[in-house]
């Protein structure tokens, strides 16, 4: 006879009958959202980390290179704006990417402490699991490009869109993060070790950071970089932000014009980040699925 809690059989009358655990997605979703916006409190030096590196280099290249870098700029064809304005939406990126990095390093420290092990084994859906840990790093990525903005604004950036643009870059920010969150997450899954995942995780940034638009318009760079840079997809969330800072297309990798003024960049920017998210993220997914708990050491 049963005490008729969730998930445990039943019996009644000579028949058997099996009462369904009451895990759903939502729930699922909710704890794992809980959990790992828990562990990012307990840890704050992942939080400070991810976001003291792109404010030394918003301050650092402002500060140093921001006559030359504006008179790049006016020769490369660019607006007549000051290099806060210009570089303001590449350090919202990097805000982004610099945080997605600590997601794979989360979960391998996970499964180094045995907490992924018993996630495993529990009924939860790997998806919901996958989301919320997913949806607990994105809330921290928006709450630090939101400081970046900030502190953006003060040292003299303009946003022309207004509140408007701003929000649009958080959540340009979000779309352009989530690629890079599945990523370091499949490097986590596939390497297990968390010195391989954090040599995984951080050794693109900076590659891919200065072989884009990120820094200078396309126009001034080297020829072989502008080659790269139509392929790096830091280019085209880069671009997505700074039409929205600038209120105007500015994009240079392709030539859109069947949408008009920043929509021109917005629309390929979204379809390619878009893209890459959806094929990383099911890989991400799809490895979750795989894994069982005596792969997991």
């Amino acid at each position: 006879m049963s005490d008729g809690r969730p998930g445990e059989s039943a019996t009644h009358g000579g028949t058997t009958t099996f009462t369904p655990s009451g895990n759903s997605f939502l729930g699922d979703f909710w704890v794992n959202f809980v959990r790992w916006n828990r562990k990012a409190v307990r840890n704050p030096f992942v939080v400070v980390g991810s976001l003291v590196q792109p404010i030394i280099f918003l301050v650092l290249f402002t500060q140093v290179f921001g006559q030359v870098a504006t008179g790049a700029i006016r020769s490369g064809g660019g607006a007549a704006i000051s290099y806060e304005t210009f570089l303001l939406p590449a350090i919202a990126m990097q805000v982004s990417l610099a945080a997605a990095a600590g997601s794979g390093i989360g979960l391998v420290n996970d499964m180094e402490e045995g907490m992924f092990e018993k996630v495993l084994v529990t009924p939860m859906s790997r998806t919901a699991v996958f989301l919320g840990k997913t949806a607990a790093e994105l809330l921290r990525i928006v709450v630090q490009i939101v400081m970046i903005l900030g502190l953006g604004v003060l040292l003299g950036a303009e946003i022309a869109t207004g509140l408007a643009g701003a929000v649009g870059i958080v959540l340009m920010g979000i779309v352009f993060s989530l690629w890079y969150v599945a990523f370091t997450n499949i490097v986590a899954v596939l390497t297990q070790d968390q010195e391989s995942t954090i040599i995984g995780a951080n050794l693109l940034q900076f590659p891919l950071l200065f072989v884009s638009t990120a820094f200078l318009p396309l126009d001034v760079l080297p020829g072989w970089i502008q080659t790269v840079a139509r392929f790096n997809p830091v280019t085209y969330g880069v671009d997505g932000a700074r039409a929205l800072m600038l209120g105007e297309d500015v994009m240079t990798v392709l030539e859109v014009t069947r949408f008009g003024g920043i929509w021109d960049t917005l629309v390929p920017a979204i379809a390619v980040l878009l893209a890459l998210d959806l094929v990383l993220g099911g890989a991400m997914v799809y490895l979750l699925n795989r894994a069982s708990s005596s792969s997991v050491q």
